[in-house]
C-alpha cells in the first residue's frame, strides 16, 4: 500500500495532491544509509544537504534507528498529563551535555524558536521589569528561524511574508554581524533579547566576523539583555564545534576555538538532536530565566514524550561516541582547500565559505538566474545531491559520518561537474 513504481509516479502523485509549499529536486529517495541515498529507481547519490543537517549522524543509524524501534514497542505517548520515565533521564543528560540547568523539550525547530520567544518576552516583563507588551527582540537581516506567524513577521523572505499578515511586532531587524548597529539597537528601550543564527544557514552559510558571537554575548550582560542562539542547524557537530558558538559545552577540549568562545543565555536545538529519525527540538537556559515558564503557560502533547527521548539521547551518544565533531572539522578544511583550489581554475565558482561540514560555493551568476539550480541537477545526474539557497549560492552539508575518502570523491564529483558544465 502506497508504493509507487517510478520516480514519476511519485513526482505525479505529490504534485496531484500535496500542497505546491516545496520545489523539489526531481529525485525521488527510497532509502538511506550513512552518507548514501538511492533513488527509487536503486540509482545511488552521495547526501549532501543531510536534510537540512538533520541527518548529521547519518542516515538510519543503526543505533538510534535500534532506540526508535525498542522504546516504540514499550511506549510512545503519555503527554505531559503524567510522568514518563524517558524524560527525566533525557533531561539530566541533555542539560549536562550542553550545560545548562533546564530544558524545555518541543518537537520541532519552529516550535522551538517560538518557545524561546515567549521565555525572553515572560523573563523580560518578570525578571528585567520592563511594561508587559513593550517588549523587543532584536534579530538579523536574511535570518531563518522558521514558518510561523510569528517568525516570519522578521523575516527578510518576501516569499515567506507576502498574503500572511498581519504580523506580529516587537522585532528590531539590524545587519548581520554589524557591531555598530548592535550597540545602538541595544540602546533602544525595552530591549529583552537577541536572537541569531551563529552562521546564517538559508542565507547562503554567512559566516559572521571572528569575534562577532563573543561581542553579541559580551553587549547583551551588558544592557542585562538576553544572548538566544539559534543552533537548529549549526548545532550538534555541523560546524566543527559541538556548538557553533561553542560555550559551555562539553567538547571535551577539542574545539579550538576557544578565543571565540561565546555562552548564549537561551540555545535553541533541533534536527540532528534525533539525527533525522524522529522530530526532536530543545529550548536550553538556565534556572533564573526558565523559572518564568510554570504550569499552564506553554506546552505540546507531543514535547518530551518518551521515544523523542530515547531517539535524542541516543542521537547525542553517537556524536560524542563517533568523534563526529572532530571528523565533520577536519573534513571542512580538507572540503575548502580542495574548493578554493579549484576556484582558482574556474569562472563559474567565485568563493567557497563555511565552518566544519557546513558549507557554500557562490556562482558566478545573477541569484534570479537558474544556473546554480542547473549545477545542482547536473550534480544529481552525476551522484550527488545538493541544493541551492538564495538563488546562486549551493550549499554542501554532508553527514559528518563521511571519510576523507569518500570527501575527495564527492569533491571530483563536484569539480568535474562544473567544469562539464562550463563548457557546455
Amino acid at each position: 500500500m502506497g508504493m509507487v513504481e517510478t520516480s514519476n509516479d511519485a513526482i505525479a502523485l505529490e504534485d496531484k495532491y500535496g500542497a505546491h509549499n516545496y520545489h523539489p529536486l526531481p529525485v525521488v529517495l527510497a532509502k538511506g544509509e550513512g552518507v548514501f541515498l538511492w533513488d527509487v529507481e536503486g540509482k545511488k547519490y552521495y547526501d549532501f544537504l543531510s536534510a537540512y543537517s538533520a541527518v548529521n549522524q547519518g542516515h538510519c543509524h543503526p543505533r538510534i534507528v535500534g532506540a526508535l524501534k525498542e522504546q516504540a514497542e514499550k511506549l510512545t505517548l503519555t503527554s505531559r498529563a503524567f510522568y514518563n520515565d524517558a524524560l527525566g533521564p533525557y533531561e539530566k543528560y541533555i542539560t549536562e551535555y550542553f550545560g545548562f540547568d533546564k530544558v524545555l523539550p518541543m518537537n520541532t525547530g519552529a516550535e522551538a524558536v517560538e518557545t524561546a520567544l515567549k521565555i525572553c518576552r515572560k523573563w523580560g516583563y518578570e525578571k528585567k521589569g520592563v511594561e508587559e507588551n513593550e517588549g523587543k527582540i532584536i534579530v538579523f537581516d536574511q535570518n531563518f528561524h522558521g514558518r510561523t506567524t510569528t517568525i516570519i513577521s522578521f523575516s527578510s523572505d518576501p516569499d515567506a511574508r507576502k498574503n500572511f499578515g498581519p504580523f506580529t511586532h516587537g522585532f528590531i531587524k539590524i545587519p548581520y554581524s554589524d557591531r555598530e548597529a548592535l550597540e545602538e539597537a541595544l540602546q533602544m528601550e525595552n530591549v529583552v533579547g537577541v536572537l541569531i543564527e551563529p552562521i546564517q544557514g538559508e542565507a547562503g552559510v554567512n559566516v559572521p566576523g571572528a569575534h562577532f558571537l563573543k561581542t553579541v554575548e559580551k553587549l547583551c550582560k551588558e544592557h542585562n539583555v538576553l544572548f538566544m542562539a539559534d543552533e537548529i542547524q549549526t548545532g550538534i557537530g555541523r560546524t566543527g564545534g559541538l556548538l557553533a558558538v561553542c560555550g559551555n559545552c562539553s567538547c571535551e577540549g577539542h574545539c579550538e576555538r576557544q578565543e571565540t568562545y561565546a555562552t548564549p543565555d537561551v540555545l535553541i536545538l533541533g534536527k540532528a538532536i534525533s539525527g533525522g529519525v524522529y522530530p526532536v527540538s530543545a529550548v536550553l537556559a538556565n534556572n533564573d530565566i526558565m523559572d518564568v515558564i510554570t504550569p499552564g503557560t506553554h506546552g505540546s502533547t507531543f514535547g518530551g514524550n518518551p521515544i523523542a527521548c530515547e531517539v535524542a539521547m541516543t542521537a547525542l551518544e553517537v556524536i560524542r561516541d563517533e568523534k563526529l565533531t572532530q571528523n565533520a572539522r577536519r573534513l571542512g578544511e580538507l572540503f575548502r582547500e580542495r574548493m578554493n583550489k579549484f576556484i582558482e581554475t574556474s569562472d563559474l565558482v567565485t568563493l567557497v565559505r563555511g565552518k566544519g561540514l557546513l558549507n557554500a560555493i557562490v556562482i558566478n551568476d545573477h541569484p534570479s538566474s537558474s544556473t546554480a539550480w542547473d549545477i545542482c541537477v547536473a550534480l544529481k545526474e552525476n551522484g550527488l545531491l545538493a541544493k541551492p539557497t538564495h538563488g546562486n549560492i549551493i550549499r554542501f552539508a554532508p553527514p559528518l559520518v563521511m571519510t576523507e575518502e569518500q570527501l575527495h570523491e564527492c569533491c571530483d564529483i563536484i569539480e568535474k561537474t562544473i567544469r562539464d558544465f562550463k563548457a557546455s
